[in-house]
Order: structure tokens, then sequence, then C-alpha cells
């Protein structure tokens, strides 16, 4: 996979958020880390597009994006389409959680990625 120019500042903002997890990342981050979901490898706050993504998937082109309340705003739903968009112009799958149901449904949301991914879960 050929690498992007990433501008300092944006990779600067990524590695500040890999510091600060929410407990919703952190609770799915100890599934995906480490191939431990079916071997599929994970990045967390990783620079795409423009975008500081959650978790991307690079072999499976897929996205793993983690919301909170905010997301419900206008503005956000707005700003989440368009960003959805510009992603999946670049070849990326994407898929969105919210943080409640991260954190009450995990393997739900494991075997949801998993599928998408193309990973066939026993």
């Amino acid at each position: 996979m050929p690498h992007e120019k990433i501008p300092p500042k944006l990779r600067s903002n990524a590695k500040s958020m890999r510091r600060v997890m929410t407990d919703a990342e952190l609770k799915l981050w100890n599934e995906l880390r480490a191939h431990r979901l079916m071997g599929l490898g994970f990045r967390r706050q990783m620079p795409i597009a423009g975008y500081i993504v959650d978790f991307a998937c690079p072999s499976a082109k897929l996205i793993v994006e983690l919301d909170g309340s905010q997301h419900g705003l206008d503005a956000a739903i707005n700003y989440d389409t368009e960003r959805t968009r510009r992603l999946q112009a670049n070849g990326w799958a994407v898929l969105r959680f919210w943080n409640d149901d991260v954190m009450k449904h995990l393997d739900d949301i494991c075997r949801h990625i998993l599928k998408t991914a193309g990973v066939n879960a026993l």
C-alpha cells in the first residue's frame, strides 16, 4: 500500500489522540490490537485522506469509527456524511458504531466488523 504524505500537524494530532482514548475506543482497541480479531491488523487514530480515523484495517480497506452523542447533532451528521463519502471515494469501507453499543454489545460489533472485512467467524 503506497504511503501518502501526511502533514506534520495531522500526524501530531493523531499521535496526541492515541494517548487520550475514550472508554469505548479503549475497549474496542483491546479486541482489535495485535491482530487479535481473527488476524486482522488494525491501526488506531490513523490519518487517511486528510482525516484521522478511529481504527483502520489497511489490508481490508476498512475503517471503524466510534461516535459519541455529539455525533447526533445536525452539524456533526453533515460533517460525518461528507467525511464518509470522501473516505469511500478513496476505496475505504466505513463502519460507524455508537460508543454505548461498543460498551454493551462488543461481541456483536466484532462479528459485524469481521463480516464486513470478509472474514468468516465461527
